[in-house]
């Protein structure tokens, strides 16, 4: 059974406009996040890479890898919750 393809980001939830792992949910693009900075496909192929990559970026603030892309009135928290949910074959 295919995955539900996502199209935010694993690790901070940003809304990538299109499905970075894919319609099929298991062909990443490797492509890089405009705001935690993490490449799809590398960075994020298991939860505990995820949880790691997760706690780097908010360890170091929460900065835009890509600051001019940041929305105005932007909320970590609220994009937070938008991050979806574990995949059963990235453990």
């Amino acid at each position: 059974m295919p995955l539900e393809p996502s199209h935010h980001c694993r690790v901070c939830g940003l809304d990538q406009g299109y499905p970075p792992w894919g319609e099929d949910g298991r062909s990443p693009d490797f492509t890089i996040c405009s705001c935690c900075g993490t490449e799809f496909g590398y960075e994020d192929v298991s939860q505990a890479s995820v949880s790691a990559m997760r706690l780097r970026w908010l360890d170091a603030g929460g900065k835009w890898f890509r600051p001019m892309d940041q929305p105005e009135n932007w909320d970590v928290t609220a994009q937070l919750k938008l991050v979806p949910p574990a995949h059963p074959d990235s453990e």
